[in-house]
């Protein structure tokens, strides 16, 4: 099968609901987005980086495959180069999910956030969602590294489940280490949209890219805290993130922007990210 049984699925909404009875999950408001139509990276020149080849996770019949095309995968762990304090904990190395995020400790294959509940693993969600590269127009994901005490991830042009290519979404991540002097209106975290198309995939219980379980954006500890961007989960969540950005400081507070990024220098963040539950399926 294809698919969870419905009553699976409801089952583990209950439980999760039970699991956050207790958590603390701060809510980004919309309005901490900033207008903008381009990459970080547009900004400063030098592209997006390396196509990522995933070596775990996912379907195996397409981990690994040279030329970055996946569903459900991962790769890691990368070397972050830097040491990352990320919720008390400190971090040399990352990795890099195709659905829309990257994580700590390990990767992630899960696809539908229900939360935020709390993810298996520390997780960094710009876009967490049923990404799939695998549509002959789709795009992949990138990463580009060269810069010192900088990474950015970018997915770039990506479909969704199932192969479906017609709908593409562009966004990226800026995560940046203790050395690297953040100038004025940017910050330690930065998540930038381009045309964002899509925010659901039909395994999560959408058609055509919408309806279902639609993406969440935000952060999560791992054990059900964190923080989540207030149209998370909701429909129109891909129209709400569509040509922003958004730069959070060290403690993961939005910081509002009007200025063009430029390359720059961080600090040390030790606050908290959105938990997010998230539902497996099956896939063939």
């Amino acid at each position: 099968m294809k698919y969870l049984s419905k009553v699976f699925v409801c089952a583990l909404a209950v439980l999760g609901t039970a699991m956050t009875a207790q958590a603390t999950v701060v809510t980004i408001p919309d309005s901490a987005l900033s207008s903008s139509n381009y990459y970080y990276t547009d900004t400063i020149g030098g592209g997006i980086g390396d196509v990522v080849v995933t070596t775990g996770g996912g379907n195996a019949a397409n981990v690994g495959a040279v030329d970055g095309r996946n569903d459900d995968g991962f790769r890691g762990p990368v070397n972050l180069g830097f040491t990352l304090n990320f919720f008390g904990n400190d971090y040399t190395q990352f990795y890099i999910n195709t659905n829309g995020n990257i994580s700590f400790g390990n990767g992630i294959s899960a696809f539908t956030p229900t939360g935020p509940q709390g993810a298996a693993q520390p997780i960094i969600s710009p876009f967490f969602a049923d990404v799939d590269t695998r549509g002959a127009s789709s795009g992949v994901v990138h990463l580009r590294s060269d810069i010192a005490n900088e990474i950015i991830v970018t997915w770039d042009q990506v479909g969704y489940y199932s192969s479906n290519d017609d709908k593409l979404n562009s966004f990226q991540l800026v995560l940046r280490g203790p050395d690297y002097t953040i100038p004025v209106g940017e910050g330690a975290i930065g998540f930038f949209y381009k045309n964002m198309q899509w925010e659901t995939g039909d395994a999560s219980g959408g058609s055509g890219g919408f309806g279902g379980n639609p993406a969440a954006v935000g952060f999560g500890d791992g054990s059900s805290d964190g923080e989540i961007l207030a149209s998370s989960l909701s429909d129109g969540i891909s129209g709400v993130v569509n040509d922003t950005h958004i730069w959070f400081d060290p403690n993961l507070r939005p910081i509002p922007s009007n200025t063009v990024p430029e390359p720059s220098t961080m600090i040390l963040f030790g606050a908290g990210l959105a938990g997010l539950t998230v539902i497996k399926r099956k896939k063939k």
